[in-house]
């Protein structure tokens, strides 16, 4: 099983450390990804896979970074768009905006994405500032990505509640925990945060939240099959999640896998999945 013609691929990350270090990155634990990761390297992946377009996702909590990989998308017409960083808790968002607009490559910022799961603070979504910042991204015409973790989905779906003019897109439905046995914690607040009507998902970044070396689609069924529940496919995109995804998976099994979970849906569910979200919520440059 594969992609079919045409996919987007909404999540997938790009780095070259000399440039933009990436300190997260455990060269004994996560030996796989300890190493640059360029735009010629992805062209090779996602073309065997089918994939024709992608939306490439900020790695490094820098503007710096953001202006590079502007550049990228730039140069690269596989990248049809970038979800930037901006630090949100700051007064001047609007202004930080109009400079990465105005930088090259600024007409394919399609979003901005904080790193929300770093935060130790639990109120952190429902602080003001960091909401004023996000309101502001929003009313600038970007998406928000929502990079949490699992115990931060209620306070993510009260944001989304509070936010209804915002576009906001899950990633990696929020790293259930899938290695656990009781799912239910998530499974209630993401439907929580899938109930307005201004939220989407990526099914993205699961292969790893199971055991790395003897994950099976069964056990990532579960958390898609929910995520079709509470969101429908008209509000579910795929995304890979490469490099990090090599932790546990090559692109192409990845890609396999999904299809072969989305296999009982009709074709223009998974068209939806696999292209039209994307390109609706992101509305990239080319689409």
């Amino acid at each position: 099983m594969s992609a079919p013609p045409g996919t987007v691929d909404a999540h997938h990350h790009l780095w070259v450390r000399a440039r933009h270090p990436q300190p997260w990155i455990d060269p004994t634990t996560m030996a796989a990804i300890d190493a640059d990761f360029t735009p010629a390297d992805l062209a090779r992946v996602t073309r065997a896979a089918g994939v024709t377009e992608t939306v490439l996702v900020q790695a490094n909590s820098t503007e710096a970074e953001t202006v590079d990989l502007l550049g990228v998308a730039t140069d690269h017409p596989l990248v049809r768009g970038v979800v930037g960083w901006l630090d949100v808790t700051t007064p001047d968002v609007v202004d930080r905006l109009a400079r990465l607009r105005a930088a090259r490559g600024g007409h394919l910022l399609v979003g901005v994405r904080y790193s929300v799961q770093d935060e130790p603070d639990p109120g952190f979504l429902d602080r003001a500032d960091v909401r004023r910042g996000i309101t502001a991204v929003g009313a600038a015409g970007f998406a928000f990505d929502l990079l949490v973790r699992q115990h931060q989905l209620g306070a993510a779906g009260r944001l989304a509640r509070d936010l209804p003019e915002v576009r906001f897109v899950l990633d990696h439905l929020g790293k259930p925990a899938l290695g656990g046995t009781d799912l239910d914690d998530w499974a209630r607040d993401l439907r929580a945060l899938a109930a307005p009507a201004n939220t989407t998902a990526k099914l993205s970044g699961l292969v790893t939240e199971v055991h790395r070396s003897s994950w099976t689609p069964r056990d990532l069924r579960p958390a898609v099959e929910h995520a079709l529940d509470a969101f429908g496919p008209d509000r579910l995109m795929f995304g890979s999640d490469w490099p990090v995804c090599l932790l546990a998976s090559t692109y192409d099994r990845w890609v396999d896998t999904l299809a072969e979970l989305l296999d009982p849906l009709g074709d223009d569910e998974r068209a939806a999945i696999w292209r039209h979200t994307a390109r609706r919520v992101y509305r990239p440059e080319s689409s």
